[in-house]
């Protein structure tokens, strides 16, 4: 997903239907009529399983502050850009978190508009664009995630998932579609040193891989019940799962030799341009990056606060801290990847037959 600090599509037909019943769920329509709520299009990841995520908690406190109702529309990152694309004649969202590389995509789609909200100054950065187009509400690291129960150990390569015994028992969100899903791309083309010895890999262990997932947030449970061994994943979020899910374990594979690495991927939020409630949607984002919701961002969503001068010392940011011990963490060319997401996307398709 989740969330991102990259999540998916089916078909345009089942997508469109699954979000439809999202937003029925979430108390009616995306009507513009409604003056009293704001729209959020978002990657998966925040908003808890048994409604006890970060989201969860930070929404209720928002609707108590304004009055203001959140209607909440959740999918993959592409997904939410896709749609919000679809309705650019027809605004519905009014804020749209996705992750990396999704949210500069939205930007160069022109689905954004300038708007700083208030402790965004807090905010580094790489972590948000020079022209107030996005800023980072929760950061996030990529990781990988293991049945504790079923494996001694986490695995500790990329070489290792070769392995026979993980045939049809792992599985990878979508890459191009699913914001985590794009980052097994990103990280695998880093540690195997460029895009074709990355690819040759991901050919290889296409031949134990389940096949496609339309949401990274789903296969933890399979994980977690043991149907599959390995999956992707980020930080927060099966952090945060793991909490209900004990079987999960998070880890971070290395290239043979190598250290294990990961990167960045922050839960980015922008206003949607030509948002029906602007005014509402700024009101959310200043809520968002407000002190009082930056604290929570580790207690309760088991993520990394986006402001630096927010300093959690809760038990799960201890825990959270621990988790990252040895761990490289590497910065993506972002310019690069935006500009040439497609070709490594359709690289991966070629290389995997998907």
């Amino acid at each position: 997903m989740r969330r991102n600090k990259i999540t998916t599509i089916a078909t345009a037909v089942t997508g469109s239907l699954a979000l439809a019943a999202t937003l029925t769920a979430c108390g009616g329509s995306s009507s513009a009529s409604d003056e009293k709520s704001v729209t959020v299009y978002s990657a998966d990841g925040l908003k808890g399983e048994n409604g006890d995520g970060w989201y969860d908690r930070v929404f209720k406190d928002f609707e108590k502050e304004t009055g203001i109702k959140v209607k909440y529309v959740e999918g993959g990152s592409g997904e939410m850009v896709q749609r919000a694309a679809r309705e650019k004649s027809n605004t519905q969202a009014d804020v749209l978190v996705t992750l990396p590389p999704f949210i500069q995509q939205a930007d160069n789609k022109g689905l954004l508009q300038s708007y700083e909200p208030a402790g965004s100054d807090k905010v580094n950065g790489a972590d948000k664009s020079g022209d107030g187009k996005w800023t980072s509400v929760v950061n996030n690291y990529f990781s990988f995630i293991y049945n504790k129960k079923e494996l001694k150990e986490a695995p500790k390569t990329w070489e290792e998932l070769l392995d026979g015994k993980f045939k049809d028992k792992l599985q990878y969100s979508t890459p191009g579609v699913a914001g985590d899903g794009t980052a097994v791309v990103i990280k695998a083309m880093h540690d195997f040193g460029g895009e074709e010895q990355a690819m040759a890999y991901l050919k290889q262990l296409q031949a134990n891989n389940v096949g496609p997932s339309s949401s990274t947030s789903k296969l933890a449970p399979k994980v977690d019940k043991g149907e599959i061994l390995v999956a992707n994943g980020d930080v927060q979020m099966n952090f945060a799962q793991s909490k209900s899910m004990p079987n999960l374990g998070i880890w971070f594979p290395a290239k043979a030799g190598g250290k294990p690495t990961t990167f960045a991927l922050p839960y980015a939020a922008g206003l949607v341009n030509g948002a029906p409630h602007t005014e509402n949607g700024k009101k959310l984002l200043d809520h968002l990056l407000s002190e009082q919701a930056q604290q929570q961002v580790s207690d309760i969503g088991g993520g990394f606060s986006a402001r630096t001068d927010v300093k959690a010392t809760d038990a799960n940011a201890i825990e959270l801290a621990k988790i990252l011990e040895g761990v490289e963490v590497f910065e993506p060319n972002w310019k690069d990847i935006d500009t040439n997401l497609q070709k490594y996307i359709d690289s991966w398709k070629s290389a995997t037959g998907s």
